[in-house]
């Protein structure tokens, strides 16, 4: 058996183990929320005295004190300005697990492809997989107050480091995108307190698609929704890759394209990239025909289920 296949067959290997992982904490997570209501009820309580919710004018609302703090400058810029050298030198050699095709009616706002994200702060997937998401998302368009936070201290992966889209903003000429933290990362009464609220319309999509057949389980996160078109449930890469990093080092490694978090981050980027050209028509152009994203296009294709 030659190197490269054995390669693969590992890499295979590696992706079934990190989906069964994340389905099994997805299956804990349902059973403490099945096992707490009385828990929920509490924080329900606490968290209609202790914290003021107010509306943002869409049918969503969010809590009033933010969770996240302001990102340096630097990092910034190293998560959303990744050279488009760097990316076609990357390709998607890293690229194990990608989202799957659906078929569905197209999923649209305000006469754009919508991308949808559902996630929570203490989840530790979701820490993984927004990296890769802003590096994609940025190259259709511009962020405004993107956080910093950290996954849960008490999680699997605990403490990981990473963005928030809790009252994060992006604007784009080709795509919308609306973005949920439904949980920060502390807790009250053993549960972690309430962030956003999905309006009635993503509500919906997400109940309707994040569960079989679409994906492998029911109720996980993160979940993505691109254009209706593709969905994926879970992260793309091992979170214990970013273990004892700081976001300043991640997002300076992705400026490394011999570093490993480099190559995980970008590489799924990439195929998030080709799976939303495919939505906006391939547009911007200079994006969606780069070397890089072209690399992307092969391994989302590759990857679907038969």
């Amino acid at each position: 058996m030659s190197s490269r296949v054995r390669g693969k067959e590992n890499a295979r290997a590696l992706a079934a183990e990190m989906r069964a992982k994340q389905a099994r904490e997805a299956r804990r997570r349902r059973i403490m929320l099945a096992t707490g209501a009385i828990g929920v009820v509490i924080v329900i309580v606490v968290g209609l005295v202790l914290v003021k919710v107010t509306s943002n004018g869409d049918g969503s609302t969010t809590a009033a004190k933010p969770s996240a703090s302001a990102l340096p400058a630097s990092v910034l810029k190293g998560v959303t300005a990744v050279p488009g050298a760097i990316s076609d030198t990357i390709g998607a050699t890293a690229a194990t697990t990608v989202p799957q095709a659906i078929d569905a009616p197209a999923l649209t706002s305000g006469g754009k492809p919508q991308v949808l994200y559902v996630g929570a702060e203490y989840c530790p997937y979701c820490a993984a997989e927004r990296w890769p998401m802003v590096v994609a998302l940025s190259r259709f368009g511009t962020w405004t107050g993107l956080g910093g936070t950290e996954s849960s201290a008490k999680d699997v992966f605990p403490s990981t480091q990473t963005l928030s889209f809790h009252g994060a903003k992006f604007a784009s000429d080709y795509l919308t995108f609306n973005g949920y933290e439904t949980q920060t990362n502390k807790q009250v009464g053993g549960q972690y307190t309430p962030l956003d609220t999905l309006p009635a319309a993503d509500q919906k999509i997400f109940d309707t698609y994040n569960k079989p057949p679409y994906i492998d389980s029911t109720g996980g996160i993160p979940f993505i929704n691109i254009g209706g078109t593709y969905v994926s449930s879970g992260a793309s890469f091992d979170p214990g890759m970013l273990e004892g990093k700081s976001r300043a080092e991640i997002a300076a490694a992705l400026s490394d394209p011999t570093s490993d978090i480099a190559k995980a981050v970008i590489s799924n980027a990439n195929v998030l990239t080709a799976a939303i050209c495919q939505a906006t028509a391939n547009k911007p152009a200079d994006v969606c025909t780069s070397a890089g994203v072209k690399a992307g296009a092969a391994a989302l294709a590759k990857g679907q289920k038969k």
